[in-house]
């Protein structure tokens, strides 16, 4: 499967009823461990719901299975390993009305202002340490392929998945994402143990988007990091940078 770095931000964001509102705010109340289960087919403005949660577990719509899913999640027989595919925003004000039709300040790819959980985000029951990043080139020639590995470890008590995301930061420039998935890797490690990840990045992984929609392998230094979400998001990765030397146009 590509990675498309497909994020429905664009989406107006829902916001709670207040008389769910009132109920989690009674329940956090108590002192009880309070755990928010939402279940919704976009993002939602969770305001306060969030802040008061020391979980808050996103089930979509799960069907007859859900329920069954949800108790092995919270009683610890299963662990979590889910991402994020799409932005969940603070509030509908922070992106742009539905008449403006730009893609500035929407999706991860060009939204700069804080969120309240980010495209690819997601918890486990164990930690992951990433190290030892290793590109097969610090120059790139345009058309060409790079490979980029980095060593994955089970930092905690159980055995867990991990989701290494890998993200592209291309050179500065109009309408150019600020960030981009371009690749993603499902790794199960036990306590303690380490494996590496790679990805094979061809010209396409590697190729920008004109507004007029050609596209092209483009000369400049382009940042990469491999971790368990976005770079900067809180969760550990690891970071660095190539050099794209020429330029080939690509199929659209």
């Amino acid at each position: 499967m590509k990675a498309t770095g497909f994020d429905r931000g664009d989406r107006t964001t829902i916001a709670l009823p207040a008389v769910q509102q009132v109920l989690i705010d009674k329940l956090a109340a108590t002192g009880k461990p309070l755990v928010v289960v939402v279940t919704s087919g976009s993002g939602i403005a969770l305001g306060d719901a969030a802040a008061h949660a020391s979980a808050v577990i996103e089930v979509w719509y799960p069907g007859e299975a859900g329920g069954t899913a949800l108790a092995a999640t919270l009683s610890g027989d299963s662990n979590p390993s889910g991402r994020l595919p799409m932005t969940f925003y603070r509030a509908d004000s922070d992106l742009p009305t539905f008449e403006n039709y730009s893609i500035a300040d929407r999706t991860y790819r060009y939204h700069r202002g804080p969120v309240l959980y980010g495209f690819g985000y997601g918890l486990s029951y164990t930690s992951f340490r990433y190290s030892h990043l290793r590109l097969s080139t610090s120059t790139v020639k345009a058309g060409s392929q790079l490979t980029v590995t980095a060593d994955v470890t089970n930092t905690g008590r159980l055995a867990g998945d991990d989701i290494a995301e890998l993200y592209l930061t291309p050179p500065g420039g109009s309408m150019r994402p600020q960030i981009e998935l371009t690749g993603f890797r499902r790794i199960s490690l036990k306590p303690g143990e380490t494996q590496p990840v790679s990805f094979q990045l061809d010209a396409r992984h590697l190729s920008l988007v004109a507004p007029d929609g050609t596209r092209a392998d483009e000369p400049g230094t382009y940042g990469i990091s491999v971790g368990g979400s976005q770079p900067g998001a809180g969760a550990n990765a690891v970071s660095s940078s190539f050099t794209m030397e020429g330029t080939l146009a690509l199929p659209r």
